[in-house]
């Protein structure tokens, strides 16, 4: 069995009981970096288990091994620093290649950063996308211009380092006016959602040093976003002859008679 392992995104007791049992139970536990996950695993007890490297530089070399140790009987869980593995993290290509291979594959229900960021955001939850990381530069300013036209609740990760030009990004592709929520070292200590309009929390972070991992809620587009339809249908108006007005009628009768 494979099993897809959340870890915690920050407090260290938003840890299943389920979870901790599946990783002292398993024969072997990759890592997005064993370095990180060595401190957790301690806090737990798990100790004396294999670890394994298996992050986004070397997934493709890894994969197919760990799919043969699954096939011949192992019990393998993955974890990466924080969250649910695969999203925006390592995960997808392992799963499909076990799942091509017929590996049963379980992931367990736990500590995801965009779900609590939405709900607490106070935007609509019934309807949302997640973009994830945005392109770092090719494609960035093209791919927010298509969401300014997203009629759901967006969700993007981003950087302290990033995340004023990131803002600036959405105010000159969106409007300074469109609601939004940065929220930030979601579930410690210092967690913090500043709410308002996208210049309103840029405002806020150029007079505040940004610190610890974004999570940015942003409201859908209400204005509809023209189609080639509309235009066509616009023009097939503009380009018909106006209806005859009664003024018009009388000058053009006198001048038949």
């Amino acid at each position: 069995m494979l099993y897809l392992i959340p870890t915690p995104v920050g407090n260290m007791e938003d840890m299943t009981y389920r979870a901790v049992r599946l990783l002292q139970e398993a024969d072997l536990i990759l890592c997005e970096d064993t370095r990180t996950s060595q401190p957790l695993l301690q806090h737990y007890g798990i100790t004396g288990k294999r670890l394994m490297a298996h992050h986004k530089f070397n997934e493709h070399g890894t994969a197919h091994n760990i799919v043969e140790r699954l096939l011949s009987g192992e019990d393998v869980c993955l974890i990466t620093d924080a969250g649910t593995p695969g999203i925006s993290d390592p995960g997808f290509l392992l799963v499909r290649e076990a799942v091509e291979a017929g590996v049963e594959v379980q992931t367990l229900p736990g500590a995801t950063a965009f779900v609590p960021a939405l709900v607490s955001s106070g935007l609509p939850t019934d309807r949302f996308c997640f973009e994830g990381f945005l392109p770092q530069k090719k494609g960035r300013m093209t791919r927010l211009t298509e969401l300014s036209h997203e009629p759901r609740t967006m969700i993007i990760y981003e950087s302290p380092r990033r995340i004023v030009k990131t803002l600036e990004q959405l105010e000159e592709t969106m409007g300074g006016d469109r609601h939004i929520s940065a929220c930030r070292e979601i579930s410690k200590l210092h967690e913090e959602s500043v709410r308002g309009t996208v210049s309103e929390v840029l405002a806020h972070f150029r007079e505040t040093e940004p610190r610890g991992e974004f999570v940015i809620i942003i409201e859908g587009c209400t204005k509809a976003k023209p189609t080639d339809d509309a235009n066509d249908s616009i023009k097939a108006d503009t380009d018909a002859p106006r209806k005859e007005s009664k003024y018009q009628r009388k000058l053009r009768m006198r001048e038949e008679e």
